[in-house]
């Protein structure tokens, strides 16, 4: 017989993306499947809808559907998947010559040759981009070409990629995995009220249909509202709303001009005078949106920048205005129950940060959660402590891209500026960058969501400059350099032979299956 104190039930309070992951990294940790395993129970209601605009993923995710069990093809088919290879950021910096500024920020790392690569481009930059200097990743984007090809096992691929995706069919491709392969339970009920034990812990919710439904470890993935930990926990929301400006969102979905449109492998992010818009494309429609600041734009104005930008197609098409809360909760684990999703934090989605946040964070409590509840305490200060410092990391990315902004043309990219907004820990690593380059030892948390290779594709996008004169000696190898430039030349035009276009593939998975490992 188990203790009193085992966790037996755990209850995820709201679906979505964010919900139906976390469902299933608990279910896969724990093998609710097996008997007399851990219940998981899913808890959603079919009258409060999702965001559902977090379209956009990062790497992490492969490992992630492969290690929950998920077909690759399956899940391409059914989610109206489309692969990513990068950002394509215009825009962000003054234009030169009368052309927009543009630069990538590829998935490929490019530090993973015999010497490193950064210090011979920054000595000897030469006409091209730092981007396409390190890695082939560039020009198979221009070329609108695909990561694989269909003779490609699933997850693996010539380049490094993610996901494009439709979030309101990823949500329920994850509900049918959760419940038929890893042994969630899905009830659908509207919750009534929230009740509490005499210490202040969370004993059960009663709903409208489902009745009263106690258990003995909750997971809040209510969204903005955070039901469990915000409202009844009464855990605060701290706003980071003064270091990131943007704090709305317009977005709208728009069918392609023609069925066979080429589709690109990256995400657009295009800047403008409030904030930027973002463009992503699925295989039968793009998804876009112009995330903004309230401070310098109204929502009658964002919605006119973001129908200016898709042109005359998009003039009678609906549009959703949604505003963000910018920040995290003061803690993310209270007694018995943790949030994860936008219960948790949100920032802006300019690095597809939403879902790999909560995808970290729903994978690290399932590998973190006891069984006990006598050792919850000791957990939850381990969980906030590394949560917290990701989050802050998080932020400090998104804002390094404002601030190597030189533009000056509207006061929301020159408030991005001011030092009162730039956090202490950004501003340090910017400071010692300008005479020495970024190192691993910059990034040495496990629980760093963004890497050195990250940073250095927005920084040398971004024509940051590390002053290399002091140090010119330690890079001595300049020939050993200039054959990988040359190898990674050679490589892309081989690349860009061999590579489909990417609607190509995407219609061969629909007929055939990539091949398992």
């Amino acid at each position: 017989m188990a203790p009193a104190s085992a966790i037996k039930q755990i209850l995820v309070v709201g679906g979505g993306s964010a919900g139906w992951l976390t469902a299933c990294h608990l279910a896969r940790q724990l093998q609710c499947q097996q008997p007399g395993s851990v219940q998981v129970t899913l808890l959603e209601s079919s009258d409060i809808p999702t965001i559902g605009v977090g379209e956009g993923t990062v790497p992490a995710i492969r490992q992630s559907l492969q290690y929950l069990g998920i077909s690759e093809t399956d899940f391409i088919r059914e989610c109206d998947a489309t692969f990513k290879q990068g950002i394509k950021f215009v825009g962000w910096r003054q234009a030169v010559s009368g052309l927009p500024h543009h630069y990538y920020h590829p998935f490929d790392y490019p530090e993973q040759q015999s010497v490193a690569l950064t210090p011979y481009y920054l000595l000897n930059p030469g006409t091209d981009s730092f981007a396409n200097r390190l890695t082939i990743q560039g020009r198979v984007c221009d070329a609108g070409l695909a990561p694989k090809t269909i003779s490609h096992c699933e997850y693996d691929g010539l380049c490094n990629y993610a996901y494009h995706l439709d979030a309101a069919k990823f949500a329920a491709f994850l509900t049918r995995h959760a419940t038929e392969k890893l042994g969630v339970k899905h009830v659908k009920a509207n919750v009534r009220a929230v009740r509490q034990h005499a210490d202040g812990s969370l004993a059960s919710v009663l709903t409208d249909t489902a009745g009263d439904i106690s258990a003995d470890f909750f997971v809040d993935c209510t969204g903005f509202r955070s039901l469990l930990l915000g409202e009844t926990l009464q855990v605060p929301f701290i706003s980071k709303n003064d270091i990131l400006l943007a704090d709305q969102a317009v977005a709208m979905q728009i069918p392609y001009a023609e069925p066979d449109s080429p589709i690109p492998s990256y995400t657009l992010a295009t800047a403008q005078a409030a904030g930027w818009i973002w463009d992503i494309g699925l295989s039968k429609r793009r998804g876009t949106g112009y995330v903004y600041s309230s401070q310098f734009a109204d929502a009658d104005t964002a919605e006119r920048t973001l129908r200016q930008y898709l042109g005359p197609a998009a003039a009678a098409l609906p549009c959703r205005h949604i505003p963000m809360q910018v920040g995290y909760r003061q803690s993310f684990w209270q007694k018995n129950c943790v949030a994860i999703g936008l219960s948790q934090g949100f920032v802006e989605p300019l690095e597809a940060t939403g879902l790999l946040v909560y995808d970290a964070a729903a994978r690290y409590l399932a590998e973190l959660l006891p069984l006990d509840t006598r050792l919850l305490p000791a957990a939850a200060a381990q969980f906030d402590q590394h949560v917290h410092y990701a989050w802050d990391r998080v932020i400090d990315f998104i804002k390094l891209h404002y601030v190597l902004s030189d533009r000056r043309d509207s006061l929301f990219w020159q408030a991005n500026r001011l030092p009162e907004t730039i956090p202490a820990s950004l501003q340090a690593k910017l400071s010692r960058w300008q005479q020495q380059l970024p190192s691993q030892y910059d990034f040495a948390s496990r629980f760093e969501i963004f890497n050195l290779d990250n940073y250095l594709y927005v920084l040398y996008g971004m024509d940051f400059t590390t002053d290399l004169t002091l140090r010119r000696s330690c890079y001595p190898e300049h020939a050993v350099a200039e054959r990988h430039f040359s190898q990674i030349r050679q490589q892309a035009c081989q690349a860009v032979q061999q590579l489909p276009a990417h609607r190509q593939l995407l219609a061969q998975i629909q007929q055939y299956r990539l091949q398992t490992i």
